[in-house]
């Protein structure tokens, strides 16, 4: 199950950077997460949560414009792939499973970036326009991240 949870909060972070690491902050914050004394026990601090929401808004703001690079490439990729990690770690911490934590949301990362691209251009296509797209892969990852979090055991 927790490795599980962290694949799919890779997938969130392969669709929005950002969204992962801010939800997995919020449920540490919460107490939801239990991240005790780890390496990362930074993302439950008081202000945490906070700063990192506000990245994640304007990562969904700037999303939108039109000279946003691609997602795939590697400075993108790559901090997609790291925030995977990261939250994919929080959540194993809370299983005791650590580095398969971190390794679940590093693939998940990856399968959300190459799926999340692909299935944006299918949408946009369909919808002769990339914006309806941008904003139902929004929800999704918002929606995503919430439900992965909240399902914490």
């Amino acid at each position: 199950m927790i490795i599980t949870l962290a694949l799919l909060i890779g997938v969130i972070a392969g669709l929005r950077a950002m969204t992962a690491p801010a939800a997995v902050s919020w449920a540490a914050y919460l107490g939801w997460l239990n991240l005790g004394d780890s390496w990362l026990a930074f993302l439950g601090y008081a202000f945490t949560p906070w700063i990192i929401s506000i990245l994640a808004i304007g990562e969904l703001i700037t999303d939108q414009l039109p000279s946003t690079p691609s997602r795939k490439v590697p400075v993108q990729f790559g901090t997609r792939v790291l925030m995977g990690a990261v939250s994919g770690a929080a959540i194993g911490i809370a299983g005791g499973m650590l580095v398969a934590g971190l390794i679940a949301g590093a693939i998940g990362a990856v399968i959300g970036t190459y799926g999340g691209a692909y299935i944006r251009s299918a949408l946009a296509a369909r919808f002769g326009q990339d914006r309806p797209a941008a904003l139902i892969e929004d929800a999704v990852a918002i929606i995503g991240a919430y439900l992965i979090v909240a399902s914490l055991p």
